[in-house]
């Protein structure tokens, strides 16, 4: 089993930073990917950045050159560097673990980016 906790979110203006951080408890020499998700009231969870092990990195279109996922070397953090940010970025963002077995989920941290 793993747990994830969330935080770092909050209210932003346009154009504003925020650094989202995932504290990963249990098991997380099992994990194989941890990735950020997000969701925005009425829409479906989306995928924001991947890193797996060995370091392969994504990025959702809509955030490429502005969002930077990085995890510490002891692999038991994940953060999420977000600059530029635009009110579309608005949502709940979610730190998700896959492992060997298992896929696992935080609670999510609220990011609002508004004038």
């Amino acid at each position: 089993q793993v747990q994830l906790v969330e935080s770092g979110g909050g209210l932003v203006q346009p154009g504003g930073s925020l650094r989202l951080s995932c504290a990963a408890s249990g098991s997380i020499f099992s994990l194989i990917r941890m990735a950020w998700f997000r969701q925005a009231p009425g829409t479906q969870r989306e995928l924001v950045a991947t890193i797996t092990n060995d370091g392969n990195i994504n990025y959702a279109d809509s955030v490429k050159g502005r969002f930077t996922i990085s995890r510490d070397s002891t692999e038991n953090s994940l953060w999420l560097e977000m600059n530029r940010l635009k009110p579309e970025d608005t949502a709940a963002y979610y730190c998700f673990a896959q492992g060997i077995p298992g896929a696992y989920w935080g609670r999510g941290t609220q990011v609002t980016v508004s004038s």
